[in-house]
């Protein structure tokens, strides 16, 4: 049974690959889609940090598999003939998950719900969307950075998204206007707030504020960056910027262990990582 639920999910995949393909060349050439990458290692960690609920759960095929794989044809196939990309992306995802469930039954979805529901994120982002939230983004990032630097004393001008600093122009560009962050620090709270016991309202706190707290890291990676630029080389700044980019996502981490701490405190029910659903 466990061999030919192999050969489905690996048909699967075969018969979708240019799709799949498509996905992880978007994730690996576009910065801002990045957070493609980061899914392949959440997904497997939600599952195992859920392995006890499969303990007493007999595999079963199941009619929910062929018909969520039918479903998937059904939006790719959409997708390619109306040039409607993210249809095109997310019908492979769903073919994979009526795969899975295929060889593991409905009641294996319903239990590692998270696990199944974070894939979502290997679809990647339309253009549009990503504009919309990216646009206010910038602005806002360039504001607080703005505000930051003259709560310390640090003389700067403003205008829109330009900020001059030591006779010195400095954009907060689409390249640091946080948006990878933003998708990325999405994905790490979501992991986070369904790998650990919480209550939904705490996981709630968790998953909406994860959009500021990626607007605080890109500040915090922002301030000592415009500094630079204004008085040290552009070379140093440059480096700095694009080493810092990296380290963000660990920082945020950081935050939501934090977080985590804090709710320890508050009373909400929370245990480490380690002993979450075991």
């Amino acid at each position: 049974m466990l061999s030919l639920w192999v050969v489905l999910v690996l048909l699967t995949i075969l018969t979708t690959r240019e799709i799949w393909a498509d996905i992880f060349a978007i994730g690996m050439g576009d910065e801002e889609q990045s957070h493609i990458l980061l899914v392949t290692v959440v997904a497997p960690w939600m599952a195992w940090v859920r392995r006890s609920r499969l303990r007493h759960l007999n595999p079963t095929g199941t009619l929910f598999g062929p018909a969520i794989m039918l479903l998937g044809w059904g939006m790719s196939y959409y997708g390619f003939h109306h040039t409607t990309q993210s249809a095109w992306h997310a019908g492979a995802v769903v073919c994979l998950v009526g795969a899975i469930v295929s060889g593991f039954g409905i009641n294996t979805l319903l239990r590692l719900f998270p696990a199944f529901a974070v894939l979502a994120f290997l679809i990647p982002v339309p253009g549009t969307i990503r504009h919309m939230i990216s646009g206010p983004l910038q602005t806002a990032t360039a504001y607080s950075t703005q505000i930051v630097l003259e709560t310390i004393g640090i003389p700067i001008d403003r205008a829109t998204n330009l900020l001059s600093i030591n006779g010195r122009d400095v954009a907060v560009a689409e390249a640091c206007n946080g948006m990878r962050m933003v998708l990325a620090l999405v994905l790490v709270s979501y992991a986070f707030a369904f790998s650990i016991p919480l209550k939904n309202y705490a996981r709630a706190l968790v998953l909406i504020g994860s959009p500021l707290a990626a607007l605080l890291c890109n500040v915090i990676r922002l301030v000592p960056t415009v500094l630079l630029y204004g008085y040290s080389t552009t070379d140093v700044a440059d480096f700095f910027h694009d080493v810092s980019g990296w380290l963000m996502v660990p920082i945020a981490f950081g935050l939501l262990l934090a977080l985590s701490s804090v709710l320890r405190w508050a009373l909400i029910p929370v245990t480490r990582f380690t002993l979450a659903y075991q």
